[in-house]
Formats: structure tokens, sequence, C-alpha cells
């Protein structure tokens, strides 16, 4: 029998105003809206809705914003009766796969995504690095040309087959941008990034987050999670928890992922939360999928 998996985009699919014709016209949402927003110590309402100061584009605000329509959306989606046997996220996401699995409640998952939010934020402040997008290369040709670079650059993003993204230091970003042209990239794309997220120069932000988890009630998952880091089903609350910190200075093997839900069994994908980039992902790796947006 045919599968389902809920996917969740990450950061950077952010866009003023997401969730609020929702929140507007459908009064089941705005409950659910309500109740994460009335929890935060910051306005988060008018931040996702108005973003009057450009404050959505902070990592500390994007963060729970995402998370929280992607929430509320799931649970708009759970209370028509679609299920999913599999939940995963990108990045970020996995915090939202995190709600939709009953890991943590709702309201909890958004407040760790908080927590993980200020701490990027502070150590991204203290690390000069960014991250570069590399198009048309195979992955196996860039960890070989980021492990030649003279300074910490690493593969941290396995998106598609020809789509990997790499973080590090400035400078050696720099230098492997040039090297990996010079191997055939298509493109070799610095993003507009406030860290190099997912490398090893992001340790600090899971040492950081490990002391908040005790502030947490981590329940054994209703929904088995695909993990980031090890492409792993986790359900057990101590797996998770290594997970999380594992996964803030470790890959997001995106690849691996899908095609470890295939091969499980899943044919029918939901992305939920905002934007498509995931839709776009899935289509790449295998076309045969189907994928539907909420």
């Amino acid at each position: 029998m045919a599968k389902v998996a809920f996917i969740y985009p990450g950061q950077g699919t952010q866009f003023v105003g997401m969730g609020k014709e929702l929140y507007e016209t459908n009064e089941v949402a705005k409950k659910y809206f309500d109740e994460i927003f009335e929890s935060l110590d910051f306005d988060l309402k008018t931040i996702m809705f108005e973003d009057p100061e450009e404050k959505l584009k902070e990592t500390k605000y994007t963060q729970p914003a995402i998370v929280t329509l992607s929430l509320v959306m799931t649970k708009l989606l759970k209370d028509s009766g679609v299920v999913a046997d599999y939940v995963a996220g990108h990045s970020l996401g996995e915090y939202s796969a995190l709600g939709a699995a009953e890991v943590l409640s709702v309201v909890d998952a958004v407040k760790l995504t908080a927590i993980r939010g200020q701490i990027m934020n502070d150590v991204s402040a203290e690390v000069q690095g960014t991250m570069a997008a590399i198009i048309g290369l195979d992955s196996s040709k860039i960890e070989a040309i980021c492990s030649s670079i003279d300074g910490v650059v690493e593969a941290v993003n396995y998106n598609e087959p020809k789509q990997t993204v790499i973080a590090g230091t400035n400078e050696a970003i720099d230098m492997a941008c040039g090297k990996l042209k010079e191997a055939g990239a298509r493109r070799a794309m610095v993003l507009a990034v406030s860290g190099p997220f997912h490398s090893s120069l992001m340790k600090p932000v899971g040492n950081r987050l490990k002391e908040n988890f005790s502030k947490f009630e981590f329940n054994k998952s209703k929904i088995e999670i695909l993990s980031n880091t090890e492409v792993k089903f986790l359900s057990e609350p101590n797996d998770i928890q290594h997970e999380l910190y594992a996964q803030t200075f470790g890959p997001v093997r995106w690849v691996e992922t899908i095609e470890t839900l295939r091969e499980n069994g899943v044919t029918k994908f939901y992305e939920i939360g905002p934007g498509k980039v995931l839709k776009g992902l899935v289509r790449k790796i295998d076309k045969t999928l189907e994928v539907e947006n909420v």
C-alpha cells in the first residue's frame, strides 16, 4: 500500500505576510496561531504578518515563524483527515517534523526553535563564515575539492543530485568556489546567509542548544522521523535529542532522505509550510514521486 510523508521546508522560504490570510479567514487556524503567539515573549504575529522593520529576515525570528506556519497548517491537514506514515524536515524543517510527530507540543516546538534561532544568531556573529550553492557538479567531486582547500569548507546540504551547498570560513569559501568552477561547476554562488550553517564551525550552537533540552518534555514520536544527518528513522527521545544536537554542525542529506522514504513505500509527499522549494528538489531526485504543496 502506498505511503505518505509530510516534509517541511527550512530557512529561506519565509515571506512577509505568510499565514496572515489564513489567520484572518479561518477561525480554527486563528485559534492555533494565537495559542503559539501568546506563549512567546516577543511579537511573532507582527513580525510574520507585518514585518515593519524586516525582522523576519533575522534568524532568531525566521525560524520560529516558519515552524509556526508549518505546524498550524499540519494541524489543519490532520483535522481534515490526512495522516502521514513518516515525517522529515530540511534543516530547520526537522523542528516542524518534531511537532507533527508530537515529540514536542506545538508550542514547545516553536519555543525550542526560537531558542535555536537565537543561539545561531549569536554564534554566527562570532564566526566569520558563509555558504555557497554549487550547481552542476557531483557531490563526490565537491567533497574532494573542499578537502583540498586550506581552511574550513565542507559540503553541508545535499539538496539534489546536481546541487550541493558548501559552508565554511569566508576565505575558504572563496577559494573553493574558484576551484569548483574550474572543475566544471555550472555555478558557484555565495548565498546571502548570516553564517556557515551545518558546518563544524557551528558546533558551539549544538553545545548551547543541548543545555536547553531539559526545559522541554520530549515524548516518543507518534510518527517516525527520518533524520537529516544519519538518514535514520527515529522515535525515541534520546535519539531525537542527539539528532538535534548533531544537526547543528552536521549535513542535511536530503537526496538520501527522499530516496529512503521512497524505498520505504512513500509515493506521495505533502510539503507543508511556506514556498515550494522542496517540491522542486524532490522532482529532481525522482520525477515519479507526487508532491502536493499545502
